[in-house]
């Protein structure tokens, strides 16, 4: 090939690539103005005035409000209606007959004193007995009396009584004064004794109690365990029961302490409690261990149950108050002694005294409302 088509060749590659490269440089240029034309364009946005600049809390649909710990559930719970007959808060006088269960847990007081090893009171005989509720609070109470006065001269001078002994003391008063009616001992069917809930302090000495000298610590600090002096002269116009510093009833603790500490006899009370309907205002209170809420409920007399609303996992008691329902007691903040059991008294309510059929209860009722 000659030197002239090659050089010739050489020309034209050159000139091609020359070509291109000013092709290259011309579209870099070109590409550069419009970016920089497009960021020389561009305006910020301002905020919103309408934009609340604190952090917001999201907000979880699926979450619910924790539940207070020391708020009481209540559920329904049904007693049977007659039910209102029995318990530790009943009252029984002149106008509310006491009607016997015939399954009274009675124990001998004095059997109950040797089984123990109590030896700082007595009773009149082994016939002589009680409540098996009742016999521990008034052991304790005595042996504390015991041990502060260092007396031993008490004696249970009055306890449980059938129906028939009743009737036997109350025809003995009247044979022995004359009267139609004895102003001393209640009538059959309307004395405390007949429940087992009360008894009755003598002592061995003069058999004379008075509840003065030592016997005065007895009854200043019965309400401790669960007892009142029932009958005392500035009640005398409500109870329509002379002075009696011996006879002591038991209706529990909160109870007989919030008796005590506002001046209130059985009477005065259960009236009190029947302001404080369940779905009203409670009456709650606390003595130096506890803190405790009562509400009553009015039984249903034209049905067979009635529903009591009690508290779910707390302490509670039931008691009819033999007139026209039941109290409830809720120890608050304390769990059940037994998981959700029913009260003595209401596990199966048995039948009333045959002088006592449910139509004339029912008539009873109505006449003493």
């Amino acid at each position: 090939m000659s030197k002239k088509r090659i050089s010739k060749e050489k020309s034209i590659r050159h000139a091609k690539t020359t070509t291109e490269v000013i092709i290259s440089l011309v579209l870099l240029g070109t590409c550069g103005f419009f970016a920089k034309s497009a960021f020389t364009d561009v305006t910020r946005v301002e905020q919103s005035p309408f934009y609340d600049n604190r952090d917001i809390a999201s907000t979880d649909t699926t979450a619910t409000t924790p539940q207070d710990p020391n708020q009481i559930i209540y559920e329904s719970r049904l007693v049977e209606s007659k039910s209102k007959f029995y318990g530790d808060l009943i009252l029984i006088n002149k106008d509310h007959q006491y009607f016997s269960s015939h399954n009274e847990d009675l124990v001998s007081i004095i059997e109950m004193n040797q089984e123990n090893d109590r030896t700082c009171f007595t009773a009149v005989d082994s016939t002589y007995t009680i409540l098996k509720q009742v016999y521990v609070p008034m052991a304790n109470m005595i042996q504390d009396f015991y041990n502060e006065t260092g007396n031993d001269t008490l004696i249970i001078y009055g306890s449980y009584r059938t129906n028939e002994f009743q009737e036997e003391l109350y025809q003995a008063d009247l044979d022995k004064t004359g009267d139609s009616e004895s102003k001393s001992v209640a009538p059959p069917g309307y004395s405390e004794h007949e429940s087992g809930l009360a008894f009755d302090f003598s002592e061995t000495t003069n058999y004379d109690y008075d509840g003065k000298g030592d016997f005065q610590w007895l009854n200043a600090n019965c309400y401790r365990y669960g007892f009142i002096v029932r009958y005392t002269k500035d009640k005398e116009d409500i109870t329509k029961f002379k002075d009696e510093p011996w006879h002591f009833r038991y209706v529990g603790i909160p109870h007989a302490y919030y008796m005590d500490s506002n001046d209130l006899c059985l009477e005065e009370y259960i009236d009190l409690i029947r302001k404080h309907p369940y779905d009203g205002e409670h009456l709650e209170f606390s003595n130096d261990t506890s803190d405790y809420e009562v509400y009553f409920v009015p039984s249903d007399d034209g049905a067979e149950t009635t529903s009591v609303p009690v508290p779910n996992g707390v302490r509670y008691e039931i008691s009819g108050n033999n007139v026209d329902g039941f109290i409830v007691t809720v120890y608050k903040g304390q769990k059940p002694l037994v998981e959700e059991a029913p009260t003595k008294a209401f596990e199966e309510a048995p039948e009333l005294t045959s002088a006592s059929e449910e139509e004339e209860t029912t008539e009873l009722y109505e006449e003493n409302e």
